[in-house]
């Protein structure tokens, strides 16, 4: 069976989090969808999972962050094309989330941008030269 990853996200408007998603290019799996819980799909190994702030709470004994003022992850995500990652970041920005709340990385074979969604939920969508990528460690600088 293919690895998957479900990242859980909880959310104060289930509605508004559902339409920002599908904004940025995610697709609703209404299987696992009701008013309390989302699955948003953007790829066959990758499915967002948005939960009320009530169904959050029965996953976890431990507080629940404000994610618009503290930060737990940074969720980076690739991108086929440096232009996918620009696009992405704007629709992001069209419908209702924040566009690079942090610096613009360009690093010439790495580039990458931020954005944040309603809820302040930090997505780092990032497109990278695949012959950049060697066999070690390497230097930012070297790989220019």
């Amino acid at each position: 069976m293919t690895q998957r990853i479900f990242v859980n996200l909880p959310v104060a408007d289930l509605g508004r989090a559902k339409a920002f998603y599908a904004a940025i290019g995610f697709e609703n799996d209404p299987r696992f969808t009701d008013d309390r819980a989302a699955a948003m799909v953007l790829s066959d190994t990758i499915t967002v999972m948005l939960l009320t702030h009530d169904v959050w709470s029965t996953f976890t004994q431990k507080r629940r962050v404000d994610a618009r003022t503290e930060a737990q992850v940074l969720l980076c995500i690739s991108r086929d094309e440096r232009a996918a990652v620009d696009a992405m970041t704007e629709s992001a920005a069209k419908a209702g989330g924040r566009a690079d709340p942090g610096p613009v990385q360009d690093h010439g074979f790495m580039y990458g941008r931020s954005f944040e969604d309603p809820d302040g939920h930090v997505w780092e969508p990032m497109w990278m030269r695949a012959e950049a990528v060697g066999t070690g460690p390497m230097e930012m600088s070297d790989a220019r």
